[in-house]
């Protein structure tokens, strides 16, 4: 009997041991209520969220540096053993909620390299979401630059909002230009318009190819973007660039209702077989119904 009890304090024991989850609904209604009771507000640059948000990035920039030095912060074990912390550096970095400024730990040999934050990085990745998804909707770049210092109080040159977009060109260029599979089973050709910012905001034809591999797997091989007047010679291009990039066969060309196909497309792969695109055959046969 006296086991019996025993075992089932000792259980007892290793379930109080273990943490309970975190309730993270009632820690938001807990910091919300005690930020009111202080008088402090949910936004801007003293407010909760911001206070918040630097303390996540300091306490996971420490972690950081516990994890490059080997050892945590005051931990006797850290003595003479060459490399330590270093005291603190104040930067300010542009946040999805506006600028926060933090502090963030050295070491002595100036060896340590954070990832959350890295070194003269001035904004974190969600920024540089917002200002391309501004971007891909027209806006301009002094419109972007204006729309930030409205809605986050923070200062983004039109300089800044140019390099941003110009990194995705940069991106977009090098992915148009990756070497692609030699054969591919079906490739799809099709266009889909978009509205584009070119001194005013118009339709513009963006030509799509993709590609199913031997694999069956889809992949998308480019985007060329037209002004509605493509023809043979345009595809012939477009064609002869995606040959260049290695597709050496093509086994069904499926196409529809584009100028200018199919002819470059058996220019380009003789053997391959074209095959007009089932839904515009299907769309094709209303006309004759009554």
């Amino acid at each position: 009997m006296t086991d019996t009890i025993g075992g089932v304090a000792a259980e007892a024991g290793r379930q109080e041991l273990v943490e309970p989850a975190i309730d993270e609904q009632s820690v938001a209604e807990q910091l919300v209520a005690q930020a009111r009771e202080k008088g402090i507000e949910l936004v801007g640059p003293s407010g909760l969220l911001t206070t918040l948000t630097k303390r996540v990035l300091e306490t996971a920039l420490e972690a950081e540096m516990s994890d490059h030095l080997g050892y945590d912060k005051h931990d006797p074990v850290g003595r003479n053993r060459g490399n330590s912390r270093n005291g603190l550096r104040a930067k300010t970095v542009l946040t999805e909620i506006g600028p926060v400024e933090i502090e963030v730990p050295r070491d002595l040999d100036a060896s340590f390299q954070p990832k959350i934050v890295k070194k003269r990085q001035r904004r974190l990745t969600g920024v540089d979401q917002i200002v391309l998804s501004l971007s891909a909707r027209g806006l301009t770049t002094g419109e972007i630059s204006a729309h930030f210092a409205e809605v986050y109080g923070a200062s983004v040159s039109r300089e800044t909002v140019s390099k941003i977009t110009d990194q995705v060109l940069e991106e977009m260029g090098a992915w148009m230009n990756r070497p692609l599979d030699e054969v591919y089973r079906v490739i799809f050709i099709d266009a889909i318009v978009v509205k584009v910012r070119d001194g005013q905001v118009r339709n513009k034809p963006i030509y799509v190819v993709i590609g199913v591999t031997v694999n069956g797997e889809r992949d998308i091989l480019g985007l060329w973007a037209g002004d509605g007047s493509e023809g043979a010679k345009f595809w012939l291009q477009v064609l002869s660039e995606l040959k260049n990039r290695g597709v050496a066969d093509v086994c069904i060309a499926v196409c529809e209702g584009l100028k200018g196909l199919p002819d470059p497309i058996n220019t380009v792969w003789e053997l391959t077989t074209v095959q007009a695109c089932i839904i515009h055959l299907i769309r094709n046969t209303f006309r004759y119904g009554s």
